[in-house]
């Protein structure tokens, strides 16, 4: 079923972008590859108590926030088979990681940002601090509250042993998962504004 879902989810992503623009573009090319691969070391970083309840940095929401939903999903899968063929996950969980891991945090990420840019103030630190802080806490807490359901709902962990050796360090994750993208977001609006395709200067800096 994760299979499934995986697949179609990628397969939507691929549909319709501009592959002829993006390969005609070098400097897009190289923009997409490098976020995607400055994932990987953020993901090799993990910690845990037990197999398939490690934690980690996400940096999607800045993914998300550079490249757009769907450049961002088919990006992701890059470092995910890294990781996966460096031996950090396991192959067999490829599918659950996918999309529990990689779709579903992308989804949530852009979703809020659709959000902010619909019903907010378009303003810089609205976008900074919405759109690229907080929206990277929730965008963790949702990951990690579907990982926990998955593990409990597949009987690999119960409830209990899920709550205290995971979902209990979650907390300490929002905060510097928030601070990462806040930080990247800022930089990037600032110095490389050009590489974040869902900033833009007349609705966010001109803005009367």
């Amino acid at each position: 079923m994760m299979w499934i879902l995986g697949a179609m989810v990628v397969a939507l992503a691929a549909w319709r972008l501009d592959w002829r623009g993006l390969l005609a573009d070098k400097g897009r090319q190289h923009l997409c590859f490098g976020a995607a691969m400055a994932l990987v070391p953020l993901w090799m970083l993990q910690a845990g108590i037990r197999d398939g309840l490690e934690v980690h940095f996400l940096g999607l929401t800045t993914l998300a926030l550079m490249l757009g939903w769907r450049m961002s999903q088919l990006m992701a899968l890059l470092p995910l088979l890294l990781v996966t063929a460096f031996g950090i996950e396991a192959w067999p969980d490829l599918a659950v990681n996918l999309v529990l891991g990689v779709i579903l945090p992308l989804a949530v990420s852009y979703f809020v940002f659709l959000l902010t840019y619909s019903y907010l103030y378009r303003h810089l630190f609205v976008y900074i601090f919405v759109a690229g802080f907080f929206n990277a806490a929730l965008t963790m807490a949702v990951k990690s509250l579907a990982m926990a359901a998955y593990m409990v709902w597949s009987g690999q962990y119960g409830w209990s042993m899920v709550q205290n050796d995971y979902l209990s360090i979650l907390p300490l994750l929002l905060f510097p998962e928030a601070l990462l993208n806040g930080m990247a977001i800022t930089l990037l609006v600032v110095f490389r504004p050009q590489w974040v395709c869902t900033f833009y200067d007349r609705d966010y800096l001109h803005n009367k």
